[in-house]
Parts: C-alpha cells; sequence; structure tokens
C-alpha cells in the first residue's frame, strides 16, 4: 500500500504556548473555573487535540458550537464537562439524551422541547443584549425554566473587547438574572470579558481567541503568547526580468531583475487577497515581500535576498495576529479559523 504524500503546507502549533495562555487567563479569571471554547475544530487548530492539552494542564469545562462537534470529542472527555452552544433542534434530540454533554438552552422552544423528552442537567442562555442566541430577561418571569436542572446559566458580551458602556449594562442585566434563576454556576466572560475584571467572572470563564494567541485586548500584551506558525513550500524558483510582471492582474512589474520563489499557498488555504501589498513570508531572520496578487493555491514571494531559497525549501508566513488583523482588515478568529484543511497540523 502506498502512504499518502505529505502536505506542502504545515501549521506548527506551540502546545506549550496554549497550556500558558490557559493558565494565564485562569489566573486572570480569580476565583471562578477556567474553560475553553472549541468551536471551529478549536479554532481552526485541532478540537482533539486542544482538548488533550488543555486537559492535561488542568481544564475541565469545554465549548462546542454544534452536537456534530460534540460527537468527535464525547470519547476524550475522562470525566470533564462537555456543553453544546447552540442548544438542541429537534434532529439533536435522541443523540443529546444518550451523550455525556449538556445543551446550552436558547430560546423557550428549546427548553420546551429538552423537557418535552425529559432531558436531564443542561445550561441555559440569556440575552442580555446581543440580540444573538438566549431567552430574554422579560421571558423569565412566565416560569418558562421551571423544573429545569441548570447547571450552567450563561449570557455572552457583545463588546468586551472595547470600552463600552453596554459592557456594564450587561453584567448588570445578568446579575440581576442570576438573582432570579438558580443554577450551580453563572457564567459570562469570554477572553476579552476575562479581562473587564473580577466583577465579570462570576462562577466560571470561557476563553476562545485568547487561548489561541490572540489578544481580545492591549491588556493582553505581552502575557498570551502565538501558537499558530503557518509554513509553506517553495514550488519553483524563478527570475522575473525587468519589465515583467506576476500573477493575475499583472499587477506587480519589475523595476529591475528580482528572484522570485512560487509557493504553494493561496486563498483556497484561508491566505486572502487582503494580504496581497503586504503580506510577508520569514526566512532567516528576513522578511520576503509578496509580489503580485494572491491566488487560489499560490503566491509569488521576492527571495532576491535569500540565495539560499529552492525548490523544496519551507518558508514561514508572518502571521502576527494582530498585525495580519491591522493590514487586512480580517478578524483575529477569521485569520486563525480560515486555516483550511490542507495544512498539516503539527504540534510541537
Amino acid at each position: 500500500m502506498i502512504d499518502c504524500p505529505s502536505s506542502p503546507l504545515a501549521l506548527h502549533l506551540d502546545r506549550d504556548a496554549l497550556i500558558a495562555n490557559w493558565r494565564w487567563l485562569a489566573g486572570q479569571s480569580g476565583a471562578a473555573a477556567c474553560g475553553a471554547a472549541l468551536k471551529a475544530n478549536g479554532y481552526g487548530l485541532g478540537a482533539t487535540e486542544v482538548l488533550q492539552h488543555l486537559l492535561a494542564a488542568g481544564c475541565r469545562d469545554f465549548f462546542v458550537a454544534t452536537w456534530q462537534e460534540a460527537a468527535a470529542l464525547l470519547p476524550l472527555l475522562e470525566g470533564a464537562s462537555l456543553s453544546v452552544l447552540h442548544g438542541v433542534r429537534a434532529e439533536d434530540v435522541a443523540f443529546a439524551l444518550a451523550a455525556p454533554a449538556r445543551p446550552v438552552l436558547n430560546s423557550a422552544a428549546q427548553v420546551a422541547r429538552w423537557k418535552a423528552a425529559g432531558g436531564g442537567p443542561c445550561d441555559v442562555m440569556i440575552d442580555t443584549g446581543m440580540n444573538r442566541l438566549g431567552l430574554r430577561p422579560d421571558e423569565l418571569g412566565s416560569g418558562v425554566l421551571d423544573g429545569l436542572e441548570i447547571e450552567t446559566l450563561c449570557s455572552h458580551l457583545a463588546c468586551a473587547d472595547e470600552m463600552s458602556g453596554l459592557n456594564a449594562v450587561q453584567r448588570a442585566r445578568f446579575d440581576a438574572v442570576r438573582q432570579q434563576v438558580p443554577a450551580r454556576r453563572y457564567s459570562l466572560a469570554n477572553s476579552a470579558g476575562i479581562l473587564l475584571g473580577s466583577d465579570y467572572a462570576f462562577d466560571l470563564t470561557r476563553p476562545g481567541l485568547a487561548l489561541y494567541g490572540g489578544l481580545p485586548t492591549p491588556a493582553a500584551t505581552g502575557h498570551i503568547r502565538p501558537v499558530v506558525r503557518p509554513h509553506a513550500q517553495i514550488l519553483q524558483r524563478r527570475r522575473v526580468e525587468a519589465g515583467e510582471t506576476v500573477g493575475y492582474g499583472a499587477t506587480f512589474t519589475a523595476k529591475a531583475p528580482v528572484e522570485a520563489a512560487i509557493v504553494n499557498l493561496g486563498y483556497a488555504d484561508g491566505y486572502l487577497r487582503a494580504f496581497a501589498g503586504g503580506g510577508v513570508m520569514l526566512h532567516g531572520g528576513g522578511r520576503l515581500p509578496l509580489l503580485g496578487r494572491v491566488s487560489m493555491d499560490l503566491i509569488a514571494v521576492d527571495v532576491s535576498t535569500a540565495p539560499d531559497l529552492e525548490e523544496g525549501d519551507w518558508l514561514e508566513v508572518a502571521y502576527d495576529l494582530p498585525s495580519a488583523s491591522a493590514h487586512t482588515g480580517l478578524s483575529q478568529y477569521e485569520l486563525l479559523t480560515g486555516l483550511g484543511q490542507r495544512f498539516e497540523r503539527r504540534w510541537v
């Protein structure tokens, strides 16, 4: 049997940085437990590996978006808690009843569905001002939650990464609901919410972005370590003569002869066209700029200052999340979760 060939794309993923980020966030959470959001395949890093690394570090509370995401993780939980943020659709009920995970019920219809099915412990989401998922506080007076065994009562901050007055409003609304709805634990803060202060921590925090190397606010600078370092392989080295152009649209014209490396990376891999005009590859301490547009599978890079590079060599993609976000206009979340499946995930 012939082995499957390796990929010309690799994500170097730093296990120690992931764990250090979680431990720092746990410290910032004070007396509250610190969980971890694993949705979107662990923000693109690989949910099963992230789960295993954080379990070893002591994390015991995990969150995914859907029951499909939960299914892959259930055999690995080792007694930890897993919550499914999108609740329970009619299609999910049979699986949810049998699974050692909890739905986060988001509407009166989901609550009724869970009760009718004879469901056990659950979490409940309260909408305190985001107008996304969750029951509104004014729905609670009808006794809609009566009879539920609520493990965690949650809400979600809309503007935790900004100096917004809505943060305090949401916190006050959530605290008022906390006085009204009995639950074993209460949870409000995401990564940025943790950094708003101890008043936002309650009993459980739910970081996501910062675990994976993103900076939710400037307060995390110097504390959160990068976790993801994309690498791509050179397919060809070529000379571009003065006056010749490179790539679709001929957007780059060489003013003098240029040595170019054609690299196996493009927007199908999550390296989007927004990187053109400022994207950089790294090699030997040097920075190598892109030439022309990003295409689906390929980019061209100026390697005139790197005579040692040739076909088969690897370049690191400059992928500092805050800097890349500022250049491209993409959020740090998009930059992480958009990294495609053609990358091999290599934990180091």
